[in-house]
């Protein structure tokens, strides 16, 4: 299982991570609602290498991004499920509108975003390139989608 730590405990983690000739992928999300989408992006991601760390969104930042009635879980119960998953080495929870204090301080190699994005559309490509990382589209297509299982779920009688 992934450990869930404080952003200063993860750069710890980071930095011994380093030390032993390791390498971090970046990926992140809300991940309310955990769907095969979000395992299918957190697998490709943890294959760009040696370990994952996945920030998750806290509740405040979520409503901004989703709206007043989300998150349907909150965010202690969505890290610990993105924690559970295999793929996954460390979970942070997050506040920040993006997560480029989060590449700034930790300087993961692979910043990876799911196939809605490119290369090119990606907000922090600017960080993620200033500091010398890649950036990574991975999963498989955006066919699911947690407002796709809402959806479907406010129409099951």
């Amino acid at each position: 299982m992934g450990e869930i730590l404080s952003r200063e405990q993860l750069a710890g983690r980071v930095r011994e991570n380093r030390a032993r000739g390791l390498t971090h992928a970046f990926a992140n999300g809300c991940f309310d609602l955990l769907h095969v989408g979000h395992v299918r992006y957190l697998e490709a991601a943890r294959r760009e290498a040696d370990r994952l760390i996945v920030a998750v969104n806290d509740d405040r930042s979520m409503r901004g991004l989703k709206g007043p009635n989300r998150p349907i879980l909150p965010e202690a119960d969505r890290a610990e499920l993105v924690a559970a998953l295999r793929a996954v080495d460390y979970v942070v929870i997050f506040s920040e509108p993006t997560v480029t204090p989060l590449l700034e301080l930790l300087k993961p190699e692979v910043h990876c975003k799911g196939t809605d994005y490119t290369v090119e559309t990606v907000p922090e490509r600017d960080t993620v390139r200033a500091y010398g990382g890649r950036i990574a589209i991975v999963g498989d297509p955006k066919d699911h989608s947690t407002r796709d299982l809402l959806a479907r779920l406010s129409n099951t009688p």
